[in-house]
């Protein structure tokens, strides 16, 4: 079989899986397979596939037809222009999760040595990114999840932030020391409960469930962060948090207005609200 029946059936396989854009996802399992790019592929559409590499091509198809993350397949993801280690033991990193990232690094680029704080922080994906851009700035990241903890202090020694970055086991802030931030980060788990099954496959039955949903309606770990950060916030410090479809008006009630002094919600590329910027009072 060379390469241009083999994407062919391929794309047909994926097609009948109902995953969307079959044939570029082919490509991408055939990169994998074959180990070699798709420039090579484009150029040798008559190259024959070795038994092996029909094998390997074969197991990666059956994988993501099974409807696999592509992600969790190869093994990373590209976020905010840095290249993540991810696994089923964390979210997949997501475009509209970068907004949160742009606006971290733009509100504290003006102070001197920022500090900031995430909550939740799975692959590292958020803070790695900031301090990347920040190249002063200093980090601790929150899990409850040891093997996510594992992950994000991979990808930070990836990106070369592991001596400004401290990683410690805790369910939202219980296990954080008494100490203050000029930020709050978190993508918190805010899927309900109720609308678990209604995700798409990949999403529903491969990405962890602690990191999606808070097994309730879906504020209950967004209420706690918001109810404890300013405890750990320096005054005029700040929250940015990623929320759910249709959350705005539930989490808007959560801000006592005489502690926050601003309040507001950025829209994703969807124009949908997906980010809560609140400061608090000096």
């Amino acid at each position: 079989m060379n390469i241009a029946q083999a994407l062919d059936r391929a794309a047909e396989m994926l097609d009948a899986a109902a995953i969307q854009e079959p044939r570029r996802e082919a490509l991408s399992l055939l990169e994998l397979a074959v180990r070699r790019d798709r420039t090579f592929i484009f150029a040798h559409p008559e190259h024959q596939l070795t038994e092996t590499e029909q094998d390997a091509f074969s197991a990666l198809l059956n994988r993501r037809a099974k409807r696999e993350p592509l992600q969790y397949i190869r093994g990373h993801q590209e976020f905010y222009g840095l290249d993540f280690i991810v696994t089923p033991d964390v979210l997949i990193p997501r475009p509209e999760t970068e907004i949160l990232v742009e606006n971290a690094v733009k509100d504290l680029r003006s102070k001197n040595n920022a500090t900031f704080c995430e909550v939740g922080i799975g692959s590292g994906c958020i803070s790695v990114s900031i301090l990347h851009e920040l190249h002063n700035a200093t980090a601790i990241g929150l899990d409850v999840s040891e093997k996510a903890l594992e992950i994000a202090n991979k990808n930070a020694d990836k990106h070369g932030v592991t001596d400004r970055l401290t990683l410690l086991k805790s369910d939202v802030f219980d296990a954080l020391p008494d100490q203050r931030f000029d930020m709050i980060v978190s993508n918190p788990p805010y899927v309900p409960r109720s609308d678990l099954e209604s995700l798409q496959p990949e999403v529903r039955d491969f990405e962890p469930h602690v990191a999606l949903t808070d097994g309730a309606d879906g504020l209950s770990i967004i209420e706690r962060i918001v109810r404890g950060t300013p405890r750990f916030l320096h005054p005029g410090g700040s929250l940015l948090m990623e929320i759910g479809f249709a959350q705005v008006v539930s989490v808007k009630h959560l801000f006592d207005r005489q502690i926050w002094q601003h309040l507001e919600f950025i829209d994703d590329l969807q124009s949908i609200p997906r980010i809560v910027y609140a400061r608090r009072s000096d």
